[in-house]
């Protein structure tokens, strides 16, 4: 058994929590918000992010950090990836040499182009920063349906160890030593699903989903590639795995999105209807400032900033998209 603290009460870190407790681990789950806290012990749930869902009794709840982080096996980071960085500079007092940390949440910042990790690691230098990434929507890990995910680590024994405290019959995990691929695919899928959503907000059909996808991830291994990652994590559960479940999941934030902007509301209106963080409109700047500095070119992720930033009604961005130039599909293949 593993003393394991979950960092942040949304969707995720509370299906986490009950997936950790499931597998037999002592589970504190922390929020900063003093409110959330409150609810969560009264009601042994979360009816505004993840109803149905029961805590166990037995899984502590505490808006105190310095408790939480007091000696954990493992701590698992889950707040929202706009606030990767206020949380980690937040924690890094209390958090002692050597401490496994596991990054589940995906993004990348805007200002500064770093991946989550990279920001965990220069606010708590002191950590072993680890991510947690893959076709994994709370909703079903909650309810405890089958699942599947990929763990990724400097070090492979680290790795192991996190394939063993996650693993269970309802919850696989694999291990890899590629964090920077893993995180670029949970990161930029965000923003191929935007689009996504937007075709079917536009009424179109599954041949225009299956494009975005596979032309999506086609971008996105372009520029992980670019950026040192390797090809073949993007075939693999981070990459195309939630890539497809974004894109096509009722559960996903950024494709509601799409579907409401598709539908004709502005990207503010957009989001306050959904209600939760949309990763991909942060992500979005991101990817596109990406491209241009890998010289990378990434259509889908630059007609989707111009529908979120730019308000370019969604029918012409896919117009444009299908009339560039000619090209062949995979320039690497020779005739």
């Amino acid at each position: 058994m593993a003393k394991v603290s979950v960092m942040g009460a949304g969707s995720w870190g509370t299906a986490l929590a009950v997936l950790l407790h499931n597998n037999g681990h002592e589970v504190i789950l922390w929020s900063a918000l003093g409110d959330e806290v409150a609810l969560l012990r009264e009601k042994r749930e979360n009816p505004g992010k993840l109803p149905g869902v029961k805590l166990p009794e037995e899984i502590v709840i505490t808006d105190d950090a310095e408790s939480a982080m007091e000696n954990p096996d493992v701590a698992v980071l889950a707040v929202p990836s706009p606030f990767t960085r206020s949380t980690s500079k937040n924690l890094a007092p209390f958090v002692k040499e050597g401490q496994i940390i596991v990054n589940v949440a995906k993004g990348i910042e805007e200002k500064t182009l770093m991946t989550l990790s990279e920001i965990i690691e220069q606010e708590i230098p002191q950590a072993n920063v680890c991510v947690l990434s893959g076709p994994s929507h709370a909703e079903e890990v909650g309810r405890g349906l089958p699942t599947t995910c990929v763990v990724s680590s400097k070090k492979k024994e680290t790795a192991e160890y996190l394939q063993e405290i996650f693993m269970s019959p309802v919850f696989r995990v694999y291990t890899t030593p590629d964090i920077l691929g893993v995180e670029l695919g949970g990161a930029l899928k965000n923003v191929i699903a935007l689009a996504a959503g937007t075709a079917d907000g536009l009424g179109y059909g599954d041949n225009t989903k299956a494009a975005l996808i596979t032309r999506g991830i086609a971008e996105i291994a372009r520029l992980g590639v670019k950026m040192g990652a390797k090809t073949e994590t993007f075939a693999g559960l981070s990459g195309i795995g939630d890539l497809i479940v974004t894109c096509a999941s009722v559960h996903s934030r950024n494709r509601k999105a799409g579907y409401l902007m598709g539908k004709g509301y502005t990207m503010k209106e957009a989001m306050d209807e959904v209600k939760m963080v949309v990763e991909g409109v942060y992500s979005a700047k991101a990817a596109k400032a990406l491209a241009e500095k890998y010289q990378v070119e990434m259509p889908i992720v630059d007609e989707v900033n111009k529908l979120l930033f730019e308000d370019k009604p969604a029918s012409e961005a896919v117009t444009d998209l299908m009339q560039r130039d000619r090209k062949g599909e995979i320039s690497e293949i020779p005739w």
